[in-house]
């Protein structure tokens, strides 16, 4: 019952990540995984990314930012 619970819970988050209702990092804690495992878990489900070229741009210069 514990893990059809959990894998009841992750698949409610994949759904909400997927209809873009939550965050990767806010799926990822609704699983109680770090946002890699969740990346795997929604990556076997062929779940999308969503990660545009603007949010790549904006990591960029957030790195840049804190580099400096």
């Amino acid at each position: 019952p514990a893990d059809a619970s959990r894998e009841s819970t992750r698949l409610l988050a994949l759904e909400l990540y997927r209809e873009n209702k939550v965050s990767l990092g806010r799926a990822a804690e609704l699983c109680d995984m770090p946002i890699e495992a969740f990346m795997v878990f929604a990556g076997k489900h062929e779940a999308p990314m969503h990660y545009s070229v603007a949010d790549l741009e904006e990591d960029r210069a957030t790195l840049e930012r804190l580099s400096a």
